[in-house]
């Protein structure tokens, strides 16, 4: 088996120190959900595999180099007409202002299922299939190949797991409610924050804590799913696996930035679900992992490895929450 694989796009990330004008110091790194998993497993000692694509040009193998050197295994096609996609991270006081994306028309939104037949023994030997709600998002040709990827982990009894991570900015509520219910359905592991999860099952905003997002993640998993997980934040998180219900709180932390915090959840739960340990150690590991992202800038430069866990474990807990 190769270990996790991960399917979506990555792009490069231009972070300006201060305001963008001209002659101003900018840093070049990357970032994206999928490959944040794959990096932040393979940092916690999992196999990974990042599939994907990238374009013919510099920041495309900025991209490539960057996830390869983490020592994720990389699977991307290079197209030699559409760019890697961008995003910019403003900051204001030191801190995350505002991301914008610049990702029509990229490399990896021309993702067809012709892509993933290619790859298909990679996702054949896998222990485990990640995907997110971002890359049907893309458009129709991601759309269609995120269902192959689905169709293809299961014909090969290779258990799937979805991070709903819905993002406004690249398709409406509407449609992408019926999209992401269909994908959580066909999927045996679910991640959702509780707005996420209030959008699939179509649920009215509410307030939430413990229990209300435990009642989430049980009407997830009447969906499909065997383990539903909903993200809480500064509360922990909640999970229905096979049909009971698990808590674990998390440790505070005076948040630097949390963009990716939940990406770095995500690989902690896996981490522990793939080697077969239960729910309440994937919850807690990724709680932590979660937790030592929002310490430091950046996309996944803080992801952690279980030493830098276990040392942190030591340190007394931080006493601000933000």
């Amino acid at each position: 088996m190769s270990g996790v694989v991960t399917l979506g796009e990555t792009m490069a990330l231009l972070t300006p120190q201060g305001r963008l004008v001209a002659g101003s110091a900018t840093t070049v790194g990357i970032g994206g959900a999928e490959s944040n998993v794959a990096i932040g497993l393979a940092r916690l000692g999992v196999e990974a595999t990042w599939i994907s694509r990238v374009g013919d040009d510099d920041l495309g193998r900025a991209v490539v180099r960057e996830i390869r050197a983490e020592g994720v295994r990389v699977l991307a096609d290079t197209d030699p007409e559409a760019p890697t996609g961008m995003m910019l991270k403003e900051l204001r006081g030191g801190r995350p202002h505002r991301v914008r994306y610049y990702r029509s028309g990229s490399a990896a939104s021309r993702l067809a299922p012709a892509h993933v037949d290619a790859v298909a023994d990679e996702i054949a030997a896998a222990r485990l299939l990640h995907l997110t709600g971002i890359t049907p998002a893309l458009g129709a040709g991601p759309r269609a190949a995120v269902a192959r990827a689905v169709e293809t982990a299961h014909a090969a009894g290779v258990p799937v797991s979805l991070d709903v991570n819905h993002r406004r900015t690249l398709w409406s509520d509407a449609e992408a409610r019926a999209v992401l219910a269909d994908l959580v359905a066909g999927c045996d592991l679910v991640f959702a924050g509780p707005e996420e999860a209030e959008l699939v099952l179509g649920l009215d905003p509410a307030p939430v804590d413990a229990e209300v997002g435990a009642d989430l993640a049980a009407r997830l998993a009447k969906l499909g799913p065997a383990t539903a997980v909903v993200k809480l934040g500064p509360l922990g998180a909640v999970a229905v696996a096979d049909g009971t219900r698990v808590h674990v709180p998390t440790r505070p932390v005076e948040v630097v930035d949390a963009d990716r915090a939940g990406d770095a959840f995500v690989a902690g739960c896996l981490a522990e679900l793939v080697e077969g340990r239960p729910v309440e150690a994937a919850l807690a590991l990724g709680n932590a992992a979660g937790g030592a992202v929002c310490l430091v800038p950046g996309d996944w430069e803080g992801l952690p490895t279980r030493a830098e866990l276990a040392a942190r474990q030591a340190d007394p807990p931080a006493d601000v929450v933000r």
